[in-house]
C-alpha cells in the first residue's frame, strides 16, 4: 500500500490521488498528526498564507427529481460565500447550506476532509477567483489531516470548476455576521440549514 509520511494511504484519500491521475495530474499528499480546526491553524501547519488554504464548501439545491443537487464552493480562506451571489451565478434561486449529513452522503468524504474533486457523485463546483493569486494553493485530500498543493489553474482542471465571484463583497462586511470559529480541516460542510455563509471549512 502506497504511503505518506509514513502513514498508508487511507481509502478516501486514494479516491483523490486516483481522481487526479485520471487527468493526467500526480498529487503530493501532505499529512499531519492532528486535525486543525479552522483555515488559519491550516495555513500554519503547511507554512502559507491564509488566502492559500481551499475551503471546500458544500451546498445544495433541489434537482429536478425533487433530490438535492450537490454544489462545491472552493473558497480561499479568508473569504465568505455570498448565498446571493452564488444562487445568481448557479440560477439557483433556492440554493442553501448543506447539512452535516448531506455534505457526507452527497460527496462521500467526512466533514472536514471534503476535497475539491473526487466525490462520488456528480457534483457541481464553483471555484474563487481569489484562488487564481497564488502560485500554489492547498486543499483537502479526502481526510481531516491530509492536503495537497497545486497551481490553481490546475485545481480548475481538476474540479472542472467554474470561476465566478461568489464572495461576500468587502463593503458589505462591516453589515455581516461574524463567521463561527469552527472551521474544517480543508473540507466542506455545515451543519447550518438556513441560507448563511458561516462555519466555512477549508
Amino acid at each position: 500500500m502506497p504511503e505518506i509520511q509514513g502513514a498508508p494511504v487511507s481509502a478516501s484519500i486514494q479516491r483523490v490521488l486516483d481522481a487526479a491521475a485520471r487527468k493526467g495530474v500526480s498529487l503530493e499528499v501532505r499529512a499531519f498528526a492532528e486535525s486543525t480546526h479552522t483555515a488559519e491553524e491550516a495555513a500554519a501547519m503547511v507554512g502559507v498564507s491564509l488566502g492559500q488554504i481551499v475551503k471546500s464548501l458544500v451546498f445544495v439545491a433541489p434537482d429536478e427529481e425533487g433530490g438535492l443537487e450537490p454544489i462545491v464552493c472552493l473558497v480561499s480562506g479568508p473569504n465568505r460565500v455570498d448565498v446571493d451571489r452564488l444562487a445568481a451565478v448557479l440560477s439557483a434561486p433556492d440554493i442553501r447550506r448543506a447539512t452535516a449529513r448531506e455534505a457526507h452522503e452527497l460527496t462521500g468524504f467526512p466533514i472536514g476532509g471534503i476535497p475539491p474533486f473526487g466525490h462520488q457523485g456528480t457534483v457541481r463546483v464553483v471555484m474563487d477567483p481569489d484562488l487564481g493569486r497564488f502560485p500554489i494553493v492547498w486543499a483537502a485530500a479526502g481526510t481531516t489531516t491530509a492536503v495537497f498543493g497545486v497551481p490553481p489553474a490546475t485545481l480548475r482542471t481538476l474540479a472542472n470548476a467554474h470561476v465566478a465571484p461568489i464572495a461576500i463583497d468587502p463593503r458589505r462586511e462591516e453589515t455581516e455576521p461574524e463567521e463561527s470559529p469552527r472551521s474544517e480541516v480543508a473540507g466542506g460542510g455545515s451543519s447550518a440549514t438556513g441560507r448563511t455563509a458561516s462555519n466555512a471549512g477549508v
